[in-house]
């Protein structure tokens, strides 16, 4: 089998480069190793920034986004006890997010390729990349246990931070740039009202929480935890209780508790590889860079990628014009730079530190403090919030 553009893994980059391209007349075949319900199912981030948005009514898929989905126009950040709203429009030429799960997003995606026939090979196991550097590139898979081989111009590595895609570059030519944080976020989904139609971000002395929601009836919230805490350590009664604790008494009364549905810890890194193409393969997503979930930026960055990712490739096919391709991996990379400093400082601005010694959690509250009084401060903390321009 041969395709124009082979894409591996079919979460939000790979479909939304899927459609793009699919669109513009590309030919694409997506290869994803697990079955619809499992990419759908997974639990992951909910904040849409304005340029994602963009790019799902580029496509056509955001009818559900735009009915369904919770504009925001601002957030609260919560410093030991103490809130702060950060308004959006009036700092950003009118710019908002909107909280639309990722889940919901996947749904939308995989409903449209469904109905345009977007060739989408569920179940691909043992993908293997070949002669990524020559003009006779393929993968290699299998389909329940049948070996299959896709040839291909260019393949575009949507595959995660443990996918195929980024190990196929030399070890030569790859660069890395790593930090693993000592805690992770302790995460629950529950069917009950959020405590508030807006994101609180908290820092208090027993650590980080955040109070988010899926929709006016489904509510998700996070605690800092250990990195290696156990899930089984927390029931739910010991969770509502420490939430309460760190949102404060102006927030705890209005939490309404309910049994959680969906319970996990994730951990936190900033994560980034260099460069984002090599020969025939170009990098996109988690694939090439992780960011911590504060301030919700992993899956809009994966959707800039393929926002400069399609560009390069549409131009390629219609006008035989190289430039974006050999341009894409520095216009990728300065963006989810300026994205990796944001989601370290706001981690850093919300979160309590094992090892931080005492000036340092002074200089942490003087820096909140300044984000409280500081006009300027707030527009910059809003311009990357709501996401900077692809």
């Amino acid at each position: 089998m041969r395709t124009q553009v082979a894409i591996i893994g079919a979460g939000p980059a790979g479909l939304l480069l899927a459609h793009l391209l699919h669109k513009a007349g590309v030919e694409t075949t997506v290869l994803e190793r697990r079955d619809r319900a499992y990419v759908e199912g997974r639990v992951r981030a909910g904040v849409v920034e304005q340029g994602t948005a963009d790019l799902m009514a580029e496509i056509g898929v955001d009818a559900r986004l735009k009915r369904e989905g919770l504009v925001h126009t601002g957030t609260a950040i919560l410093s030991d006890g103490r809130p702060f709203r950060v308004d959006f429009p009036s700092l950003t030429n009118g710019k908002t997010v909107t909280v639309y799960g990722q889940q919901e997003v996947m749904k939308d995606l995989f409903n449209a390729a469904e109905t345009r026939s977007v060739p989408v090979v569920f179940n691909a196991e043992d993908v293997a990349l070949h002669d990524l550097d020559t003009d006779k590139a393929y993968a290699s898979y299998s389909v329940d246990g049948v070996a299959r081989r896709l040839d291909f111009d260019y393949v575009a590595a949507c595959d995660g931070f443990h996918g195929v895609g980024r190990t196929s570059i030399p070890e030569s030519v790859l660069k890395t740039y790593e930090k693993v944080y000592p805690f992770g976020w302790l995460g629950i989904l529950a069917d009950v009202p959020p405590c508030d139609h807006e994101l609180i971000y908290c820092n208090h002395e027993n650590g980080f929480a955040l109070a988010s929601m899926r929709s006016p009836t489904r509510s998700r919230y996070y605690l800092q935890v250990p990195s290696d805490e156990p899930v089984d350590a927390w029931s739910d009664d010991r969770f509502w209780d420490e939430l309460a604790v760190r949102l404060g008494p102006e927030v705890a009364p209005n939490i309404t508790r309910g049994p959680s549905f969906e319970k996990s810890v994730a951990p936190l890194r900033s994560f980034v590889a260099e460069p984002m193409r090599w020969g025939r393969m170009f990098l996109a997503g988690d694939s090439a860079h992780i960011v911590p979930p504060t301030g919700a930026k992993g899956m809009n960055l994966a959707a800039s990628d393929v926002k400069y990712l399609s560009d390069a490739l549409i131009g390629f096919y219609r006008h035989g014009d190289p430039s974006g391709l050999d341009g894409y991996s520095a216009k990728a990379l300065a963006r989810v730079w300026k994205a990796e400093r944001f989601s370290w400082w706001f981690t850093g601005l919300t979160h309590r530190f094992p090892d931080r010694d005492p000036i340092e959690r002074r200089l942490q509250v003087a820096e909140i403090e300044y984000l409280r009084h500081s006009h300027a401060a707030q527009a910059g903390f809003a311009e990357n919030y709501v996401g900077l321009p692809l």
